[in-house]
């Protein structure tokens, strides 16, 4: 797999990718082969559900050390100091006030690999991040959303 792009991480994200990395390439790749050949001792592998099943899992495991494999190639750790303290970067700690909803919510800009909505850690790459991306504390956004355009408010910005 060929990444065109480079991808932003920031140190921790990189950190997690390369653990990702070596527990696929030592602790799965044999957890894989250990189930294969326990399901080759079940005879007859044109019928063998079992065998056709690590196989699979085999195939989306290399596929996934591939993928990572391809990402540390073209990763680059964000660098703290290229955080700006008052302007949103990838690495930034955005407090925001939905002027729809008059709710307050905080969100962690990271590198599209890193990307977790469920936690509050969104990718400069989603609708969100794009309209974040070198705001300043103060200014308004608004982003197209699947409901409409939602309006926000910039109340802080940090490093983490």
């Amino acid at each position: 797999m060929k990444l065109a792009k480079e991808i932003i991480l920031t140190a921790e994200g990189l950190k997690n990718l390369q653990e990702e990395y070596e527990n696929l390439k030592t602790v799965k790749r044999k957890e894989v082969a250990e189930k294969i050949k326990v399901a080759r001792g079940f005879g007859d592998l044109s019928e063998n559900s079992e065998y056709d099943e690590a196989k699979n899992e085999q195939a989306i495991v290399e596929a996934r050390i591939a993928e990572v494999e391809a990402m540390l190639k073209v990763a680059r750790v964000l660098d703290e100091t290229e955080i700006a303290h008052d302007t949103i970067s990838v690495g930034s700690t955005v407090k925001l006030k939905d002027l729809e909803f008059d709710e307050i919510e905080t969100y962690y800009l990271v590198g599209s690999t890193e990307s977790d909505p469920m936690n509050n850690r969104i990718s400069d790459e989603s609708p969100l991040g794009k309209a974040l991306l070198g705001k300043k504390v103060g200014e308004r956004i608004s982003v197209d959303a699947p409901s409409g355009e939602v309006p926000y408010e910039i109340l802080e910005v940090s490093r983490s």
